[in-house]
């Protein structure tokens, strides 16, 4: 899964020399709370948040008067305040090193770059939620079950071989990682619904031949 496939493209941008204050609008009037910060050739040089532009605000306790309160904040530009130090991923690299990097960097959000480090883009914990959602094809319904197999290969075709063989229809198979020197591993198949009596059976039928860990029925729709 590549990380152009799932970013904003659309991305919102500002110069280092643009005030806080316009980088507060541009941020209130988008409902986003990060904008990546580039150079006069669209290259990255910074990022700035509404983190970043709440601990350069004045305190809510100031005594300057609102005239002055907005010079000030007209005054102080986005190169005083930016991380200039940024975490990026490239378009062509995967959307799982980018949930490795948000993670590991506790951040909410990641400008995309192309080859020449031109912001492309950005990728953001929501889009990681979406692309676990869409994989996963839990807009769709249906039954999860949960087995527990071994790590040895070949380990997951039988079970596969049982559910083709009793009409079931798979939408999603997702597998835990583990070590090479653990035994066992979990694997999560999400089936489409089906008549209840086919269902049971279904469930009879793998609590007998395999380790089932859980069988759960997930009623999501999607939010109109």
């Amino acid at each position: 899964m590549l990380v152009k496939n799932w970013m904003t493209e659309n991305v919102v941008t500002i110069t280092p020399e643009r005030s806080m204050m316009k980088a507060s609008k541009l941020m209130k009037d988008h409902g986003i709370s990060r904008l990546p910060v580039v150079d006069e050739s669209g290259r990255i040089a910074g990022i700035v948040s509404d983190r970043d532009i709440k601990d350069a605000s004045p305190s809510k306790a100031t005594t300057l008067d609102m005239h002055e309160l907005y010079y000030l904040l007209s005054e102080v530009k986005i190169k005083d305040i930016m991380t200039k130090k940024v975490t990026t991923i490239r378009d062509d690299e995967t959307v799982e090193k980018a949930a490795v990097l948000m993670l590991e960097g506790n951040f909410g959000g990641l400008p995309v770059v192309d080859g020449d480090g031109k912001v492309v883009g950005i990728i953001t914990d929501t889009d990681i939620f979406k692309v676990l959602v869409e994989i996963s094809g839990v807009y769709e319904g249906g039954v999860q079950v949960c087995l527990q197999i071994s790590t040895g290969p070949g380990s997951l075709a039988p079970v596969l071989d049982y559910l083709k063989e009793n009409g079931a229809r798979i939408m999603s198979v997702m597998t835990h990682n583990v070590p090479e020197d653990v035994g066992f591993k979990h694997v999560y198949i999400r089936m489409r619904d089906m008549e209840k009596p086919d269902l049971k059976r279904i469930k009879a039928g793998m609590e007998e031949k395999f380790d089932v860990v859980y069988w759960v029925t997930d009623p999501v729709h999607r939010v109109v």
